[in-house]
């Protein structure tokens, strides 16, 4: 549906929608890695018009809170502090940026080269299994209210209909919230004694970021995957929009607007903003794909930033209602992983694929680490690096009918 076909009204409340839709995963990462949701909502907001502007406002998406970097950030964090983290985080822009370089000179074949679904798939896995315990360590606070808001967003992804099935988050932790308020474990004082209106606190409080190399390299190798997702987002939002939005603007153009949304992102203090598949689906749904209507949830988003109760509200809700959404959330994630390497139909009878996918794994989840000097590599990245260099130095093995 074009911009032209819709009211006012009508454009108001698909935007508000569409917003809801993103809410649940915006707040979610913040309040998970101990971040103001406020300040997160005001950086999707944000990044989202600086998407667009770097866009020249024909992509329909919105950009919102990235879960990649959820055990990246909790892991710099323990090693750098606050700050030094989210000043880290601008290694994020710069992939974006690079890759957009790349995209521009070779197309996306260099990027097939480097990044094969046999590299992506086991770093997605990772992302997922890496928060597992931190999911479990939450919900186990109050099994109770872990098991309430986990059977609820089951529910909804189960036999939830519309709008409703794409926001299984805002339903779980609602149920989960109403349950805690049931049996008195909510302190409502920090909402009754925040103003109505506040600025983000990090933006209330701005000051330059702390900036250090060891956080900024730690961060750049997390951000292949969710390159490589923003490439498959937009050839989806292509479809559901029936625009060819790789060619115009261009993929070059789509990652320079996420890169640059990132950057800002960590500027105010915020996690970083990643093209949202749930808005995408929301548009599917109801058939509206116009720019105009993505731009009105960013305003609403930075509004709501701005709501100094809603904030407080939000970061009343007990950690065992998270973490049941974080018992469903982070498998959910490592599902995607595999869905990647099965879809992809990679070979693992494949010796080479076995070696690509088992060191990956085990190096992730065993934790290994990497120190050179002051400079410490570990996790996700170190094991995304790993598996860009075992793919490129590992021969491919010959088809049968090449080796006789």
């Amino acid at each position: 549906m074009t911009t032209d076909q819709l009211t006012p009204m009508r454009k108001g409340i698909v935007g508000v929608q569409f917003l809801f839709v993103a809410f649940g995963a915006t707040v979610l990462v913040p309040l998970l890695v101990g971040l103001d949701p406020a300040t997160a909502l005001f950086s999707a907001g944000l990044g989202t018009f600086i998407f667009h502007l770097a866009t020249h406002g024909r992509v329909p998406i919105f950009l919102g809170s990235s879960f990649a970097f959820i055990a990246p950030i909790i892991a710099a964090s323990k090693q750098w502090g606050m700050p030094g983290t989210l000043a880290g985080l601008s290694g994020v822009a710069l992939v974006y940026f690079v890759m957009s370089a790349l995209v521009k000179w070779q197309g996306r074949r260099l990027l097939d080269r480097l990044f094969p679904p046999v590299v992506i798939g086991p770093v997605i896995i990772l992302i997922g299994l890496t928060l597992s315990g931190s999911g479990v360590d939450m919900a186990k606070t109050n099994w109770t209210l872990a098991l309430v808001s986990l059977a609820t967003a089951i529910c909804v992804l189960t036999w939830g209909r519309g709008l409703i099935k794409l926001v299984p988050v805002v339903c779980g932790i609602v149920a989960g919230y109403v349950a805690a308020c049931c049996m008195g474990v909510v302190d409502f004082e920090p909402v009754r004694q925040a103003p109505w209106f506040a600025l983000p606190s990090s933006i209330a409080r701005f000051h330059l970021p702390q900036f250090s190399w060891a956080p900024f390299f730690y961060m750049i190798p997390v951000a292949i995957a969710p390159v490589i997702e923003h490439i498959g987002d937009v050839y989806v939002v292509s479809a559901v929009a029936g625009k060819d939005f790789a060619k115009s603007p261009g993929l070059h153009r789509t990652m320079l607007g996420d890169g640059l949304a990132c950057l800002a992102a960590s500027f105010f203090g915020g996690p970083p903003v990643t093209t949202y598949s749930e808005v995408t689906g929301a548009m599917s749904i109801t058939k509206v794909t116009s720019p105009q209507v993505i731009r009105i949830a960013a305003a609403t988003a930075i509004v709501f930033s701005v709501i100094g109760k809603l904030s407080a509200l939000l970061q009343s809700i007990p950690q065992a209602v998270l973490g049941g959404i974080m018992l469903l959330l982070f498998g959910t994630i490592a599902s995607v992983g595999v869905q990647n390497l099965v879809q992809h139909k990679v070979d693992l009878n494949d010796t080479r694929n076995v070696i690509i996918v088992s060191v990956t794994l085990t190096m992730g989840i065993g934790g290994a680490v990497m120190q050179f000097g002051s400079f410490t590599m570990a996790g996700i990245g170190l094991s995304a690096i790993v598996g860009v260099l075992l793919n490129l130095v590992l021969p491919k093995t010959k088809p049968e009918s090449e080796a006789q």
